[in-house]
């Protein structure tokens, strides 16, 4: 029988025990570690749904890479490429590469009888990926685009059909503005549309931005070559945004050498590149984390601290006659560390459940709305990481075990002959 492990589980489980007057004290130990746990989980799960949440929304509208022409303007507009290019759509062959799709932009304006708002043409062909727009449409449904009949029909945000105050259904004119020299002197070309879907994604940014038509639309505004063979860009989507540095370098070792007729060259950004502000953001929110992790495991490992010393105190008697009778000074220091640390795993277990239970009910309720003008989304986004929620776990038992050796240390100080009088 482990002797030192069955008198502390006597110490922390016996009836006598919880009459003791550290038995208020322990209770609040343990509702401190498990405040402390609970806290170090749902911040860990709430920055990690965020940054996700928000790297899916950019990705969701520009794509993990894309490549444009080298020649880019302010404007959402480059100069067109040659749709007909080595890597299209072959890079797909590539491991890490899931897709690829042409695309082209172009600024427009929207006028209705009261309102006025600029906004940017997304052309999209029918190797669009509908993955992301579909989950968020609201009202109304995608369009279709196929490769031969060219379609009016458009997919617009929420944002901006409360604005204009439209309706799925509704006829919209859209100019489009013209770019470049001597753009001033040219009148806008104005195209009408059917508005087949309304989208909402919460990133304001880009819902109040962009709207999806046909891009057979934008090459005949663009005078494309007969044949529509010209695009703003491909986008190209990879499987695991964690190697998006590694994956970027490989799509420019299969781009960067084509050189166009006209001498034009192709260049490659990724979605960290184009929007930096937005992730030193979130590399902001790392540092937060990992501060409030420092100090949550710092305030536990006091209160598991002042917790056990008063267990030694109230127990000092018994420290005493157990070493009288023959016990070492590590048997009886490992009475208090197992005292500890079951004290510990109690907090743990009731920490996960308090934040298990939180941030399911956030994940599925949502009852923790957000502004999505400032956050990008509209409720606190969670992701339950089991390995990361493991490893805090783990964390949390090894460092408190370590932190447990220091009142433990004052168990070898006790003297048996003054201890079994200690009152």
């Amino acid at each position: 029988m482990n002797f030192p492990f069955f008198i502390a589980k006597r110490i922390s489980f016996s009836q006598e025990s919880k009459k003791n007057i550290s038995a208020s004290v322990l209770r609040l130990t343990t509702g401190a570690v498990a405040l402390g746990v609970a806290i170090m989980i749902i911040s860990m799960s709430i920055v990690t749904g965020f940054q996700n949440e928000i790297h899916r929304k950019i990705v969701g509208f520009m794509a993990h890479i894309t490549v444009h022409n080298l020649d880019m303007n302010f404007t959402r507009e480059t100069k067109p490429v040659f749709k007909n290019q080595p890597f299209y759509p072959n890079i797909t062959k590539l491991k890490g590469i899931r897709h690829i799709q042409v695309y082209a932009t172009k600024p427009a304006i929207i006028k209705t009888n009261n309102e006025i708002q600029g906004i940017v043409m997304k052309g999209i062909a029918s190797d669009f990926d509908w993955t992301f727009l579909e989950e968020n449409i609201i009202q109304g449904k995608k369009f279709k685009v196929s490769k031969d009949e060219k379609t009016k029909k458009i997919l617009i945000s929420k944002y901006i059909a409360d604005l204009l105050e439209l309706k799925v259904g509704q006829k919209l004119i859209v100019y489009f503005v013209q770019t470049g020299k001597g753009a001033g002197t040219k009148q806008p070309h104005p195209r009408d549309f059917r508005i087949s879907g309304i989208y909402e994604t919460g990133f304001e940014d880009f819902d109040k931005n962009f709207i999806f038509c046909d891009i057979k639309h934008i090459q005949k505004i663009q005078k494309c070559d007969k044949k529509n063979e010209q695009v703003s860009g491909f986008e190209i989507f990879i499987d695991d945004f964690d190697k998006l540095k590694e994956m970027t370098e490989l799509v420019q070792f299969e781009v960067l050498s084509v050189i166009a007729d006209d001498g034009s060259m192709l260049t490659v950004s990724n979605y960290m590149k184009d929007y930096p502000m937005i992730f030193d953001w979130l590399a902001l929110t790392d540092m937060n984390v990992l501060v409030i992790l420092i100090i949550t495991f710092i305030v536990a490992s006091f209160n598991m601290i002042s917790g056990l010393l008063v267990v030694i105190l109230e127990r000092t008697s018994m420290i005493g006659i157990l070493k009288s009778m023959g016990a070492s000074n590590g048997e009886v220091k490992k009475i208090f560390l197992y005292n500890g640390t079951i004290l510990a795993g109690k907090g743990i277990v009731i920490g996960n459940l308090i934040a298990f239970g939180l941030l399911l009910i956030q994940k599925y309720f949502e009852p923790i709305k957000l502004d999505p003008a400032s956050y990008y989304v509209s409720a606190v986004p969670v992701s339950i990481d089991i390995p990361n929620i493991l490893i805090i776990n783990f964390a949390v038992i090894l460092l408190t075990f370590i932190a447990l050796l220091l009142p433990a240390i004052a168990i070898s100080k006790v003297n048996p002959a003054v201890a079994v009088k200690f009152e």
